[in-house]
């Protein structure tokens, strides 16, 4: 169980029940009143190489900005929800290219105003709208510190036309198998060969846990989705990926192969995740190819065309020979 080294706390979070039971959790911890949790100049002026140590915090506070951003992939609206960051470090995460070095764990106690606003959003809509409440953080590893994610299970299935949807790279589901959803959720669970996981998923859950974890939550009625993602072309990543793929064919139960659907993602990397993880990180593989990476706009860089085309063409194949009846929602 994660035990933050120290908290950094806005003061407005003890008129919030969750902000007062986070506080009395954490009583024993150092504590720090903060102005903004989205500026923390102590560590926002903290060298590359403090950037494993800086996610030891947690950092509490009211989210204010509510936005939903339309989205065309496996939702309707990206939304605003109860935390950003993670306690994790993969090498390549978008939040730190975001946040620089600040992708630390940000805790928001505001909850019911934030699922209320999904509600009526849903229940003022003649159609069905799903709602990703997870591309910010990781909301089976934030409910093992909050329990948010059965609150919000628990008070959105009833609600009309609406559905939720959030990826994880974590197998500690046990606390959501027992709840009626009403399969309003979908649970999309992100794996990479056990290679890949090992040497740039820092701090994450084995492959073997992930996949029995997708079992279980297919057992429990979760609708299921499977990203390949981020995909990273290492040396070897052809034999690193049939294998993956192979071992997904063979212990995915066939209830999930039934209909699990899939999503594969090329990685895109940064000047910003370079410079931090060579200090941070200095034993560790070198994410950034030039020899097979170009430039995507200011400081971030993806896989050349052809060599992109090339694993697209390998992956797909793959796919339809081992999972021929299952949809590919889409490959970025």
């Amino acid at each position: 169980m994660f035990k933050p080294k120290a908290i950094y706390y806005e003061k407005e979070i003890f008129n919030y029940p969750l902000g007062r039971e986070l506080m009395k959790k954490y009583e024993e911890v150092n504590k720090f009143e903060i102005e903004s949790h989205n500026n923390i100049e102590e560590m926002r002026s903290n060298p590359n190489s403090e950037f494993a140590n800086m996610k030891r915090n947690l950092i509490i506070g009211v989210r204010k900005t509510h936005k939903f951003v339309e989205n065309h992939k496996t939702s309707d609206f990206l939304v605003p929800y109860t935390s950003s960051g993670c306690i994790a470090a993969c090498m390549y995460c978008y939040l730190v290219c975001n946040y620089n070095k600040c992708s630390y764990l940000r805790l928001f106690v505001n909850r019911e105003q934030m699922l209320d606003k999904i509600i009526k959003t849903a229940e003022k809509s003649e159609n069905s709208l799903t709602f990703e409440i997870g591309s910010n953080s990781d909301l089976i590893l934030e409910n093992t510190i909050t329990n948010n994610l059965v609150w919000t299970i628990e008070n959105f299935k009833n609600t009309k036309n609406g559905y939720l949807t959030f990826p994880t790279k974590f197998d500690m589901v046990d606390p959501i198998l027992p709840l009626d959803h009403q399969g309003k959720i979908t649970v999309r669970m992100s794996v990479n060969p056990e290679e890949i996981i090992n040497r740039v998923e820092f701090g994450t859950s084995r492959l073997q846990g992930r996949i029995e974890a997708i079992n279980k939550l297919k057992e429990a009625g979760y609708k299921i989705g499977i990203l390949i993602a981020p995909i990273i072309l290492v040396d070897n990543w052809k034999e690193l990926y049939k294998e993956l793929i192979q071992k997904l064919s063979q212990e995915l139960s066939e209830n999930v192969k039934k209909d699990a659907f899939f999503e594969l993602i090329f990685m895109t990397y940064s000047y910003v995740h370079t410079k931090i993880n060579e200090e941070a990180f200095p034993n560790a593989i070198n994410l950034y190819n030039k020899d097979i990476m170009t430039g995507r706009g200011r400081g971030k860089y993806c896989y050349k065309k052809d060599v992109r085309d090339e694993a697209e063409i390998f992956l797909r194949d793959q796919m339809h020979k081992y999972f021929p009846n299952n949809k590919i929602e889409y490959i970025v």
